[in-house]
């Protein structure tokens, strides 16, 4: 089986071919962090004109780089049709429509979250089919970290969600975006704090752990006391006439925050683990990406002997191979699923089940 998905849900323009629901064929990402960073964040209408622009050479190099001569030889068309931005969904949910109907195949429209999740099942040849059965040992719970969401998931099952908790107010990511914003290093915020943290000291600056221990919000999170804290920070220093960019000032700066997000998402997720006795955490999203949360959350997992998987680089951002391979389980669970070309976006969306 073999599925072209597109995906278009906020400032990246992707589209891939996956077959059997976990080998990649082809996955193109055309980004635009470029023509947002002037603005130090996603300019939904910049993102929206510029997916119409990228969208069809995008998918053009998706199928030719999977050999794929032509549309009809595929047998599905998926595209993710929320949450996200309304406009920069529409362009992929039109282009999907366009493809579906005139090839004559089914149509899955794919939530963007449960894309995430999937992209631990992708097959990056490193495990194979090993590695996949390994996570089909449910329960599994999920940590979806992006700039967008954090929420913890329980999985019974393919397709079964629970959730358990999420953020408050910012996501993760949003409070990376920023924290870097308020240190004038760059953006997107993830890398540019990751990259100024190198060398620095993550105990230097004593900064909150939003709701760390707050049995009535066990696995929520909250990030906005951290980013004022950050905040606050910064101009004490400053009144003391202390140089924020002088290297190893900031530096520390940079890694005290970082360690301070780190260490809230590794131990709620910690305790998740424990109370629900899941086989296996994964973590998805672009906040996934972050090395220091990689190697403490690997850390973490095989000190309390729970297994732990965590996508390649390549699938911890937005892209359109977890989206394929989300819509193989979902349309393998509903087979009903494609008949209509009615497929509607929508900026918010919970995921199946949840809501």
């Amino acid at each position: 089986m073999r599925i072209l998905a597109i995906e278009t849900s906020c400032d990246e323009t992707a589209a891939a071919v996956i077959e059997d629901g976990h080998r990649v064929l082809s996955n193109v990402v055309a980004t635009q962090i470029e023509l947002h960073r002037r603005f130090g964040g996603v300019f939904p209408e910049v993102a929206s004109r510029q997916h119409v622009l990228a969208i069809q050479p995008v998918i053009a190099q998706a199928l030719a780089e999977a050999g794929v001569p032509h549309v009809s030889a595929l047998d599905a068309v998926a595209v993710t049709h929320g949450p996200g931005l309304a406009g920069s969904l529409l362009v992929g949910v039109n282009a999907a429509k366009g493809l579906a109907f005139g090839a004559g195949l089914p149509l899955l429209p794919i939530n963007h979250l449960e894309g995430h999740i999937y992209s631990n099942w992708l097959d990056t040849g490193a495990g194979g089919d090993s590695s996949r059965a390994e996570l089909d040992d449910f329960p599994v719970l999920v940590l979806i970290v992006s700039g967008g969401h954090t929420e913890l998931v329980l999985m019974s099952g393919h397709g079964r969600y629970e959730r358990l908790g999420g953020t408050l107010d910012d996501a993760a990511g949003e409070a990376f975006d920023k924290v870097a914003r308020l240190l004038e290093i760059g953006f997107p915020g993830g890398p540019a704090i990751e990259q100024a943290a190198r060398g620095g000291d993550p105990a230097r600056y004593p900064l909150p752990r939003g709701l760390r221990h707050a049995a009535d919000h066990r696995f929520d999170f909250s990030f906005s006391g951290l980013k004022t804290a950050a905040l606050h920070l910064t101009q004490e220093l400053a009144a003391e006439g202390v140089d924020l960019h002088a290297p190893p000032v900031l530096a520390d700066l940079a890694a005290s925050f970082q360690q301070a997000v780190v260490d809230v998402l590794v131990d709620k997720t910690a305790d998740a683990a424990q109370e629900y006795a899941v086989r296996r955490v994964c973590i998805c999203g672009g906040v996934s990406a972050n090395t220091a949360l990689r190697t403490a959350a690997a850390r973490r997992f095989a000190e309390m002997g729970v297994g732990f998987s965590i996508p390649p680089f390549a699938f911890c951002t937005d892209n359109a191979a977890m989206i394929g391979a989300a819509a193989s389980q979902r349309w393998r669970q509903h087979p009903e699923l494609g008949r209509d070309l009615g497929v509607d976006v929508h900026a918010t969306l919970p995921l199946p089940g949840t809501e």
